[in-house]
């Protein structure tokens, strides 16, 4: 049995989707993801019957997804932002401005790239005359559309038509921020980009609408009319300058990265070292009404603390607001950043002046470090360090505050051990509390690999299965538990259990065209390891792999408890 949205679901008896009703649910989860950056003077939503002028030909050429095996799928349609703009009542497209960018791309077609790994991430821009600004001119609201695809190659790369933006596109967005009432930009991509030039142009309104699927203009849409109030929370600290980033000058080498920066990875880093270098906070997102939230530690236990938080809407639309849990640690041996989160719930939709309390409990579990060196005494184990830790609540990183202390001694919540560790030494950072509360960031040698994977993976393969032959049993049966899981698959040819492990495989005709096709010279048919899932078990094989005229052989079968 399974549960789909509090629902049980009989999968054993041919339960087919209700695809209308999965719709839906993807038009909502897009419209609370899409992230409101600005809005002054309430640019946004906008208002039954105005005028709005259409900017940016991927207005016409929706991203729905990013590239690559999760992105090259097929699709019974997809609906593009301008196409729900068209179908929106309340909205009045200009139309000469639509007709002059259709005329642009029938003789400037969509550039399709040259397979995988080598499709532009970005569509040539069309520049902007005088005629299309008199469009902006007389329109209440301009819409400048901005995209970008992404892909298994690569997400972004630190130039123009990537992380930043062309000079046409941001020549466009400059001139229709000069002419136009209000400017709204909307961010079709599937990463945080450059975001300098909101500064420099002042929008009245930046939205970023990530990459949709094939609900996602109609999920866009709801947001740009106001039927769903923003409620989008940002899951990366947006930086005034790349180079900001600590991982910057540590990435993007082909043959070998330096993961340096260690934990201090994104607003762990910015809320640590460099809190004046942020345009936006980690967890910041706007919404079209106001929200007063008041937070306590309602209960605190030996394995989790219970935080509870009254949220109230105080403006003059409904809509959802996020609460968000942060820790203070203690520094201790390992060092730790500023804040870290350990929880998150929306509310519900709340009407204007309607409340709701949100509990949220957190396993201290959330708190703990990992020792990967042995520095507290217990290597590649997850502790809580002795000392004060203080808890924040908050709609974003930055306007968290505090809402109680409390003391921890030492002890160890999870032993483990060493798995995957640095091969070559390097410098990694490290946090340290200076006694005027200000942290500096040191360095240290970062741990390097003490066993042999391979030698530890000989010692622990479990015990092979003799194949039996087919029994007649069926997945059910072991559900029903009339034979084990062991005996279900002893029965499995070793040719079927590969075609389970990786489904049709990449070289298939079924899979959609371009996706990892391109290995077929090389790589056969049984070139992938793969797993399957069952019931909580996975079953893992391995085998031959042949490349460029090597082979090698690995035979087994092994059981692994998920």
């Amino acid at each position: 049995m399974a549960f789909v949205r509090g629902k049980e679901i009989d999968i054993m008896n041919n339960y087919k989707l209700d695809l209308d009703r999965y719709a839906v649910l993807a038009r909502e989860a897009v419209a609370e993801g899409c992230v409101l950056l600005e809005n002054e003077g309430q640019a946004l939503p906008l208002r039954d019957g105005e005028r709005v002028a259409v900017f940016g030909r991927m207005a016409f050429h929706y991203y729905k997804s990013g590239l690559g095996s999760g992105g090259l799928v097929n699709t019974r349609y997809v609906v593009g932002i301008l196409d729900a703009l068209k179908e929106c009542e309340g909205v009045h497209l200009d139309e000469k401005l639509m007709g002059i960018y259709e005329d642009w791309i029938k003789e400037n077609p969509y550039d399709e790239g040259q397979g995988w790994g080598r499709v532009p991430w970005c569509q040539k821009e069309m520049d902007v005359t005088e005629e299309m600004l008199d469009c902006a001119r007389r329109n209440d609201v301009s819409l400048v559309v901005i995209g970008r695809t992404a892909g298994e190659d690569q997400d972004n790369n630190a130039k123009a038509g990537s992380y930043c933006l062309t000079e046409t596109e941001e020549d466009m967005i400059r001139r229709v921020c000069e002419v136009s009432e209000r400017t709204v930009v909307v961010l079709n991509v599937g990463n945080i980009i450059d975001m300098s030039w909101v500064e420099k142009y002042r929008p009245q309104a930046v939205l970023y609408v990530w990459q949709g699927g094939q609900e996602g203009g109609n999920g866009v849409a709801d947001v740009l009319t106001g039927k769903v109030c923003a409620c989008g929370k940002l899951t990366d600290t947006i930086a005034a300058d790349i180079k900001d980033y600590p991982s910057t000058e540590n990435f993007g080498d082909p043959f070998k990265n330096y993961y340096k920066e260690d934990i201090y990875v994104g607003y762990r880093y910015f809320e640590t070292f460099a809190r004046d270098k942020v345009l936006y906070p980690f967890g910041y997102g706007l919404s079209y009404t106001t929200f007063e939230m008041k937070a306590e530690v309602l209960k605190n236990t030996g394995d989790e603390i219970t935080v509870s938080a009254m949220v109230a809407n105080t403006g003059e639309l409904k809509g959802k607001e996020v609460v968000q849990v942060y820790v203070k640690v203690p520094q201790g041996k390992l060092g730790n950043p500023a804040r870290k989160l350990i929880g998150f719930a929306k509310t519900k939709e709340l009407e204007p002046g309607e409340q709701e309390e949100v509990c949220i409990v957190i396993p201290k579990y959330d708190m703990a470090s990992y020792d990967d060196s042995g520095v507290t005494g217990h290597k590649s184990c997850y502790v809580l360090e002795e000392g004060t830790y203080e808890i924040f609540v908050g709609s974003d990183v930055r306007s968290a505050v505090s809402v109680g202390c409390y003391e921890e001694e030492f002890r160890v919540i999870e032993e483990l051990e060493e798995a995957y560790a640095p091969v070559e030494k390097f410098q990694r950072m490290k946090a340290v509390l200076l006694p005027d509360g200000i942290y500096q960031a040191v360095t240290e040698d970062v741990p390097v690999r003490t066993i042999d994977p391979q030698e530890r993976r000989a010692n622990e393969i479990p015990e092979t299965y003799v194949y039996t032959g087919d029994k007649g049993y069926k997945l059910v049966d072991v559900l029903d538990k009339k034979v084990s899981m062991e005996e279900f698959v002893a029965q499995i040819s070793e040719e079927d259990l590969i075609a389970m492990f990786r489904g049709e495989g990449m070289c298939s005709p079924k899979v959609t065209a371009g996706t990892a096709a391109w290995r077929s010279d090389r790589w056969p048919d049984c070139a992938w390891n793969s797993g399957w899932m069952l019931f909580g078990w996975s079953v893992r094989y391995s085998y031959g792999l042949w490349y460029e005229g090597v082979f090698t052989a690995e035979w087994n079968f092994s059981w692994l408890y998920f």
